[in-house]
């Protein structure tokens, strides 16, 4: 009897300090029960501004390998939203995700283009290559310029469209009551500075 009494009141000591642990130690840091934020814009951010897990360096390959990470994500996410798992803000995010780094991977093929006419074109200098190898490469940087420019025309597009089905939600949600007139506010000055930057 005395044996169980013992091991009844270490039990009941060791309790408390076991579930100390697994509480996170920082309040603002959430628990694993919390479901994450439905709200995905910062105040403050860019819009053109790459999101986290977005590659930002001009490294093509490594572009290459996040829109094709992106492209299998965005196929798996209207699934995942028919089924119920993510939020249909969630697919429509995943989709504009392969927008932005699609022109990610566009300004990164520029830049190289531009480098590589700089290259040539000391080299032509030098007189280490032709006319012929230098206008080449201007060739070669006017249709990636083309196709850049079209890119990132498809992406200021895709952009405003998010902005304004953003806008039309956030309206919703503060015509029944479960939004606030700030995040209206923020999403219309989002449009008008995309608005703006588009003309």
């Amino acid at each position: 009897m005395m044996r169980s009494g013992v091991f009844l009141l270490i039990l009941l000591l060791a309790a408390p300090l076991l579930a100390e642990e697994e509480l996170p130690q920082d309040p603002s840091d959430p628990m694993d029960i919390e479901p994450p934020l439905l709200i995905q814009e910062v105040p403050g951010k860019e819009s053109g501004a790459s999101g986290p897990g977005v590659v930002a360096t001009f490294d093509p390959e490594r572009i290459q390998v996040a829109l094709e990470k992106a492209k299998k994500s965005a196929a798996s996410g209207e699934r995942l939203y028919r089924s119920g798992v993510i939020a249909k803000v969630e697919a429509e995010n995943r989709v504009l995700k392969i927008v932005r780094l699609e022109a990610d991977l566009a300004k990164a093929r520029l830049e190289i283009a531009k480098l590589k006419v700089e290259a040539q074109q000391a080299r032509f200098e030098a007189g280490e290559i032709s006319q012929v190898e230098l206008e080449t490469a201007k060739s070669e940087l006017a249709s990636v310029t083309l196709e850049a420019d079209t890119v990132l025309a498809q992406q200021q597009k895709a952009e405003l469209e998010a902005a304004l089905l953003n806008l039309r939600r956030q309206k919703k949600l503060l015509a029944v009551g479960s939004g606030r007139k700030s995040e209206v506010s923020r999403a219309e000055e989002k449009v008008a500075a995309l608005q703006r930057s588009g003309n």
